[in-house]
């Protein structure tokens, strides 16, 4: 039997597009529903990629034990029930919680799907299929938003609940992994949950995301603090560019290789969160915001390259799932930390401590991210 590729697809998409549109939704309705600022806002959006960073290497060694399935199913269910608990949440701990519930749902879902896709699929293609199967992750990121901005603030966590739903039934009625089960690889050292060759590029994209936190938790923010008046549709702009540039570009990480890639588009990125730290017009916003999906648009695709080439298709589960959570972590620390920042200094400080971030990135791929043929398999 082959593996439902399209249906896994969808499903992923789904649950995507439902933490995607929390991203929308938390800024406001964190400081309407329990008050706060910037730093509890910053948080709450922050605080569910901690959960997914620390799961995603136990849902990737999960599946490459032959385990998907289950993995993926839980993810669903768990992403509704975060989704719920941040709709009847009764104070700030409890949505806290229910974020944390989510982020671990979202882990078990990409990362235990990405394996059951990857079964079977030749070295050489991996790459490539990996890169696709990453757009149900981030295009249910991208798109998450827009559509939360379309449905309001209210009625976004039924939707939210809804689409959670969705997936685990979509999952629910897919013929199981073929994949015969193995018995489990034990964990007695960091090496078992961290291969080597995943460390560098994890630190790329773990620096990068820092970059699109900001931009998730700060920008609308951002923007209504100085009166700019393209915030409704801020994270709307960015999800094109980066959905457009992602669709359009990811051949050149084939073309030209992922550190290349990764080093052009990062330096893009540059660019934007300076130009988001100083833009007081909406022409000048919209230009930077374009500027910060384009950037942001091929990094995960390029690191997936890179990580690929360093690992030579050795536990692919933990080492996507392991050079992901970087990603996570990066997300993680741009809200309270950026949020921390806006407070004190302003948001043009927070965007402008993210560029560094961004120039951090570029000195790790550039310098210490060399080309290597592989690594050792011990």
């Amino acid at each position: 039997m082959g593996v439902p590729v399209r249906r896994l697809w969808v499903a992923v998409l789904a649950g995507y597009l439902a933490f995607g549109a929390t991203l929308q939704a938390l800024p406001s309705y964190v400081p309407e529903k329990f008050g706060g600022g910037a730093l509890a806002s910053g948080t709450a959006v922050g605080i569910a990629f901690l959960a997914t960073a620390c799961a995603r290497p136990f849902a990737g060694w999960l599946a490459d034990a032959g385990r998907s399935r289950p993995v993926v199913l839980s993810g669903g269910v768990l992403a509704a029930v975060g989704g719920f608990g941040q709709l009847v949440a009764p104070n700030l701990a409890a949505l806290l919680a229910a974020r944390l519930v989510m982020g671990a749902g979202e882990a078990a879902l990409f990362s235990g799907a990405l394996p059951w896709v990857l079964a079977g699929t030749p070295m050489s293609e991996r790459g490539r299929l990996a890169g696709w199967f990453g757009l149900s992750m981030w295009g249910g990121l991208a798109v998450g938003p827009v559509l939360a901005s379309l449905v309001g603030d209210r009625r976004v966590w039924w939707v939210v609940v809804g689409l959670a739903v969705l997936s685990a039934i979509l999952v629910s009625t897919t013929r199981s992994d073929p994949r015969r089960a193995e018995p489990l690889v034990r964990i007695r050292r960091v090496r078992d949950l961290v291969p080597a060759g995943v460390s560098l590029p994890g630190a790329t994209i773990g620096l990068a995301a820092y970059c699109y936190g900001t931009v998730a938790a700060l920008l609308v923010l951002r923007l209504r603090a100085d009166g700019v008046a393209v915030d409704h549709v801020a994270l709307t702009v960015f999800a094109a560019a980066f959905l457009v540039v992602r669709l359009a570009g990811s051949p050149l990480v084939d073309r030209y290789g992922g550190r290349t890639v990764a080093l052009s588009t990062v330096s893009l990125e540059i660019i934007a969160l300076v130009g988001l730290a100083v833009a007081r017009g909406p022409v000048s916003a919209v230009v930077f915001i374009v500027l910060a999906g384009c950037g942001m648009a091929l990094v995960y695709p390029a690191c997936v390259s890179m990580t690929l080439d360093r690992v030579r298709g050795l536990r692919p589960g933990v080492s996507m799932g392991v050079m992901t959570s970087f990603w996570d972590l990066g997300v993680m620390a741009a809200g309270p930390l950026g949020g921390f920042v806006a407070e004190q200094a302003g948001f043009a400080a927070a965007f402008f401590v993210a560029a560094g971030f961004a120039m951090a990135c570029v000195v790790v791929c550039g310098v210490f991210l060399r080309p290597r043929r592989a690594v050792s398999r011990r």
